[in-house]
């Protein structure tokens, strides 16, 4: 029997560790098999550690982005991390890469998925992406696109947690507790050396968000003892037998 799955696009090699590194280890821990694709290592854009030292090369700092996101995604317990190497700032998102981004996903056949926010202008990459994403799942789930595939069902698309929520019209409406492996998450966060600026800034993110978490399941006096928790927003109607 299949063994339950979810797919995780993200835009630069980080993005995954910030954003949903607490989901794909909780589902991981829940036997899913997490896929995540990094569309490009960030060499360009996300870098700026690196670039600083003498000498510093293009093709030297992909090599230490993707030995960090590697060393990352084995923290989180990936199940695998693939990277498209389609350079940074801006993506070159090609009729190829969406190609290829459609045969991981009709190979994944992924219960959820989880990208990037709708709207983001300080970094286009991160919206560029979820277009992007958003075409492959709709490919992958057309008949007529290599016939004899097995097609794609309706899996939900998860939008995780931008940089400035209130610039890019983000709103969550899932929060989820990751208390239980944020161990695994803050070991992964800590494998990102290139960006060790935002270490701080997103532990804070997930603690903000089991504060929202605690008052959601039940208020102060009810709630959950939540210490960490991810938000994501929702893009497809989610179908429930009751409230």
């Amino acid at each position: 029997m299949k063994k339950p799955s979810a797919l995780i696009i993200s835009a630069h090699a980080a993005d995954f560790v910030w954003r949903a590194g607490g989901a794909i280890a909780l589902h991981a821990d829940m036997g899913y098999e997490v896929t995540v694709v990094c569309l490009s290592y960030g060499e360009r854009g996300e870098s700026a550690k690196l670039w600083k030292q003498d000498d510093m090369t293009l093709e030297q700092v992909k090599q230490v982005r993707r030995k960090e996101a590697q060393a990352a995604a084995e923290a989180l317990d990936v199940h695998d991390i693939q990277f498209f190497d389609l350079g940074d700032y801006p993506l070159d998102l090609n009729n190829e890469a969406r190609n290829r981004l459609v045969d991981v996903i009709r190979s994944v056949q992924p219960d959820f998925m989880m990208s990037h926010s709708l709207w983001d202008p300080y970094n286009t990459d991160h919206m560029n992406t979820t277009r992007f994403v958003l075409e492959a799942r709709m490919i992958a789930q057309a008949w007529g696109h290599n016939p004899g595939e097995k097609v794609l069902g309706a899996p939900q698309l998860y939008l995780f947690e931008p940089h400035q929520t209130e610039q890019m019209g983000w709103k969550p409406d899932t929060f989820l507790d990751i208390t239980q492996v944020w161990h695994k998450k803050q070991a992964a966060i800590e494998c990102m050396q290139g960006q060790e600026h935002l270490w701080h800034f997103y532990t804070n993110v997930a603690e903000n968000r089991g504060n929202h978490f605690r008052r959601n399941s039940g208020g102060q006096a009810g709630g959950r003892n939540t210490e960490y928790a991810e938000g994501f927003q929702s893009v497809f109607p989610r179908t429930v037998d009751k409230l």
